[in-house]
C-alpha cells in the first residue's frame, strides 16, 4: 500500500485538476479544516500552504484527521469487501463507540473475518482505526480551545492514561521497550493554553509543540528519524527546566528562556528562526519586516514558510509575527492562542501579570 509520494507540487496540481491517477495511492489533508479527502474531491480547493499529502487513509488519521464526508476516502476499499463496507458504515454514524470484538459479533460478522479485511485493505485493523477515529474526535475538541480532559472525554477514553497512552502508542515507544540505543525523551507540559509536548535528549530541547497542532505524529516521526533515535514517554532534566521556564513566562515572572535548543532546517530556515528570538517581548513584526531584518526583503514567502516550520513554539517565538496589516495569521497553535500570547506578553511588559 505504501509507496514514494510525488513532489507536493506535483500532488496539489493534480488536486487542483481532480487527477483520478493518484486516487487511493494519495491523499490530502487540510490544515484550515483538519480533514482529508480523495485528490478527486469535487470539494472547494484549499491553498496549497493548507495541504499535506499522505500515501495512506492511516497515515491521515495518525496526524489527526477525519474523513471527508463528501469524497468518502474510507469508502475506496470498502466498495470491494462488503465486511469493510458494513464496518466502516457503523464506524462513521457512531465515530465515538468503544468498539470490541462482542460488537462485531453482535453484527453477525465474524471478529477473525473483520480483522483480516481491515488488515488487508488498510494495514490495521477494524478496533485500531475506530482507536483511530475516537483520537480524531479528541484532536477536534483541543483543537477548539477545550482542555486535555474534555478532549479525553470525547475520544470516549474513561481515563487521562489510557488517552495519553494512545496517544504515546502512536508517536512514541514505551518505556519498558527501550533497547540500550540512543534516545529521546519526551514528556507532556500543561499551560494555560493547552497541553504541550516537549521531546530532549540530556541536553538540548528538539521540539515543543502545542498537542493539536496537526501533523504532530509526523514531525516525531521525522525527528526519530532525523536523529536515529526512539522516543520514549518520560521526563529528563531538559524538559524539567522548560517545564519551569514555561511555569515561569506564563505566572509573568520569566522573559527569556534559557533552555539549549536543537533546530534542524537549511541555513535560512536558521536564520529566521534565531531573528525570532530578537523580536522583543511584547512587540511584533511583519513578514516582510522579518525578511528585510534578515537581509532577504524580497523573500517574504520564504519567511512565512521557515516561520511555520519551526518547532519550538513559545520559546521561538514565530507568535509575534503578523500580518503587514496587523492581523493575526499564521499560527499552527491556532489564532486564538497566537492572540492569547501576545495579549498576555503586552501584559507582562506592562507588569501586570500576578499583581
Amino acid at each position: 500500500m505504501l509507496f514514494d509520494l510525488p513532489s507536493d507540487d506535483l500532488l496539489y496540481a493534480a488536486l487542483v485538476a481532480r487527477d483520478p491517477v493518484y486516487d487511493g495511492f494519495a491523499f490530502v489533508g487540510v490544515k484550515s479544516t483538519g480533514i482529508f479527502c480523495r485528490l478527486t474531491c469535487a470539494a472547494r480547493k484549499p491553498k496549497k500552504e493548507n495541504t499535506v499529502f499522505f500515501p495512506t487513509v492511516v497515515g491521515a488519521m495518525e496526524a489527526g484527521y477525519r474523513p471527508c464526508k463528501r469524497c468518502r476516502p474510507l469508502a475506496l476499499h470498502s466498495e470491494r469487501d462488503p465486511v469493510v463496507s458494513v464496518l466502516l458504515e457503523r464506524l462513521e454514524s457512531e465515530p465515538e463507540k468503544r468498539w470490541s470484538e462482542e460488537d462485531i459479533k453482535a453484527l453477525k460478522l465474524d471478529p477473525s473475518t473483520a480483522r483480516r479485511a481491515f488488515k488487508r485493505q488498510f494495514g490495521v485493523t477494524f478496533l485500531e482505526m475506530a482507536r483511530l477515529r475516537r483520537l480524531s474526535r479528541g484532536i477536534d475538541v483541543i483543537a477548539s480551545g477545550d482542555n486535555i480532559i474534555a478532549a479525553q472525554l470525547e475520544a470516549s477514553y474513561e481515563s487521562g492514561s489510557g488517552f495519553r497512552s494512545a496517544i504515546a502508542r502512536l508517536i512514541g515507544t514505551a518505556p519498558s521497550r527501550a533497547r540500550q540505543l540512543q534516545f529521546l525523551h519526551a514528556h507532556w507540559i500543561e499551560t494555560p493554553v493547552g497541553s504541550m509536548l516537549a521531546v530532549a535528549d540530556s541536553q538540548s530541547l528538539y521540539l515543543l509543540e502545542f498537542f493539536d497542532r496537526k501533523g504532530l505524529p509526523n514531525e516525531l516521526v521525522k525527528l526519530k528519524a532525523l536523529t536515529g533515535s526512539e522516543i520514549i514517554m518520560q521526563k529528563n532534566p531538559v524538559i524539567d527546566r522548560i517545564e519551569q521556564e514555561l511555569n515561569g513566562y506564563f505566572s509573568g515572572r520569566q522573559i527569556h528562556f534559557d533552555t539549549p535548543l536543537v533546530q534542524s532546517g537549511t541555513l535560512f530556515t536558521r536564520t529566521v528562526w534565531d531573528a525570532l528570538r530578537t523580536i522583543p517581548l511584547g512587540t511584533t513584526e511583519s513578514y516582510s519586516s522579518l525578511a528585510a531584518m534578515i537581509g532577504h526583503p524580497s523573500s517574504t514567502r520564504a519567511v512565512a514558510r521557515a516561520n511555520g516550520a519551526n518547532q519550538i513554539a513559545i520559546v521561538v517565538p514565530c507568535h509575534r509575527v503578523i500580518g503587514a496589516n496587523g492581523s493575526l495569521t499564521g499560527y499552527a497553535g491556532g489564532l486564538w492562542r497566537k492572540q492569547w500570547l501576545l495579549e498576555h506578553e503586552r501584559r507582562m511588559l506592562l507588569g501586570q501579570p500576578g499583581e
